[in-house]
């Protein structure tokens, strides 16, 4: 179990770093967080600073390394940089951070970057330095730190892909984070889908139009920029979902998938949801088929400009988006598709801020079966294997690394991204001792092997 000592001292470093807003765009305060969390690695872990530079004016790639000589080296990833957050609606000050009894949950520290990110990295920092300090720790270990994995990753992509890459051969990478899920079974997710960002944008100047908002009255002979951006959005994705493709289903994701379907719970998955109803029908299995395998179209936002007018033709309109893909299909294949249909919506312009692949890894790669084993010691039931994950990760950069690149570890977390983000107490101890367990359980793996 995870002592006393090491989960207080691990709590008091997520409360003290979760009190600096190192959110996108503060380049004061994800500095800040970039200097602490080096100086802690430096002084508190022994570790070695090999990165902690700033290229291009992006966050620093923090990149430490600890190494006892041992025969395999692991990855330990994770990040620093956090969403923004306003006190209205908390239980607690966002960016102070505090312990409170959450109904139907339980006693929790509440903060921005609780779950998302700054307590797993605080827990899995801790994980380290226990077994570090008991002479126990016998794999070397290459800690890469991410300033930016809100926005992209961008930096920390680039870092990995350099030629002159420092980066260690591995066995495995391991993003820790609270993989409980609404407090159900623990999570293995063995690859990530590919996503992109961006906006599809429609200007009135770019056709000879009015370039700035006029009198609604003019409709019958001005063209309106937001009909216009409607008309764009009608050529790609079936409504309501934005499906764009379907891939197969290889037969050993479907192996993986019909084990899943037995314990899946669509109304637990969400459980956000009003009703019970969904956009499709199906039974578990059949709705797990069809999220895993489709490719998505998303709309976040619409805007037209000037915002918030009435009575007038804007001179803008814009609609944010991201684009999905299960990892056998790659996003930019359908941009470059979409850009192409674009040509029959004058006006409408594409903008890519950002496109990735997915990746997959096998069921018997290495760190896989050592993750299981540490579930099976901490977690209360038997973990959920997902062929790979409906959400995005950069775990392209890293299989140049590394055998293996997984999201990983009990505990139970929520609210990322929104109102009294948390981690509980309780599976906060647990998470350390998973990851603990995950470094003992990959040391003896790899040394059979």
């Amino acid at each position: 179990m995870t002592s006393d000592a090491t989960y207080e001292a691990a709590l008091d470093l997520t409360r003290e770093w979760c009190k600096i807003p190192s959110v996108k765009g503060d380049d004061r305060q994800i500095a800040r967080q970039a200097d602490a969390l080096a100086t802690w690695l430096k002084n508190e872990l022994g570790a070695t600073i090999v990165s902690a530079s700033s290229a291009n004016g992006r966050p620093p790639v923090i990149h430490a390394r600890i190494d006892v000589g041992a025969e395999k080296t692991v990855i330990l990833y994770n990040m620093y940089d956090v969403m923004p957050a306003s006190p209205e609606g908390w239980s607690v000050d966002p960016f102070k951070g505090g312990i409170v009894d959450l109904e139907g949950i339980g006693e929790s520290f509440v903060a921005r970057g609780a779950e998302n990110n700054k307590g797993p990295l605080a827990g899995m920092l801790f994980a380290v330095k226990a077994l570090a300090d008991a002479g126990k720790l016998r794999v070397n270990v290459e800690i890469l730190v991410d300033g930016e994995e809100e926005s992209g990753s961008g930096a920390m992509r680039d870092y990995l892909a350099a030629l002159d890459c420092p980066v260690r051969n591995s066995v495995s990478a391991l993003f820790p984070s609270f993989c409980e899920y609404g407090g159900g079974a623990p999570r293995v997710y063995l690859g990530f889908s590919g996503i992109a960002k961006g906006e599809v944008r429609v200007d009135a100047g770019a056709w000879g139009g009015p370039k700035a908002a006029i009198h609604s009255s003019n409709a019958p002979w001005i063209g309106n920029p937001a009909s216009r951006l409607v008309e764009a959005l009608s050529l790609i994705g079936k409504p309501p979902t934005g499906e764009l493709a379907r891939t197969a289903i290889d037969a050993e994701a479907a192996s993986i998938i019909s084990e899943l379907a037995k314990t899946f719970d669509p109304a637990a998955e969400l459980r956000f949801r009003k009703t019970e109803t969904f956009s499709l029908g199906g039974n578990a299995q059949a709705l797990l088929e069809h999220v895993l395998s489709t490719a998505s179209f998303n709309i976040s936002s619409l805007e037209s400009m000037p915002l918030g007018s009435d009575g007038v033709i804007p001179h803008a309109a814009r609609a944010a988006f991201e684009l999905r893909t299960p990892p056998s299909l790659n996003p930019a294949d359908f941009l470059k598709q979409y850009r192409m249909t674009l040509e029959t919506a004058p006006g409408a312009i594409l903008n890519v801020a950002d496109s990735y692949p997915g990746f997959r890894f096998s069921a018997d790669a290495p760190g896989v079966l050592a993750l299981i084993k540490s579930y099976k010691t901490t977690a209360n039931a038997p973990p959920q294997i997902w062929p790979w994950a409906i959400g995005a990760a950069p775990a392209y950069a890293f299989a140049r690394h590394a055998s293996s690149f997984l999201l990983a570890g009990a505990g139970r977390g929520g609210n990322a991204h929104g109102i009294d983000e948390f981690m509980t107490t309780e599976g906060f101890r647990r998470f350390i001792q998973s990851i603990t367990l995950w470094l003992e359980h990959v040391a003896d793996e790899t040394e059979a092997a």
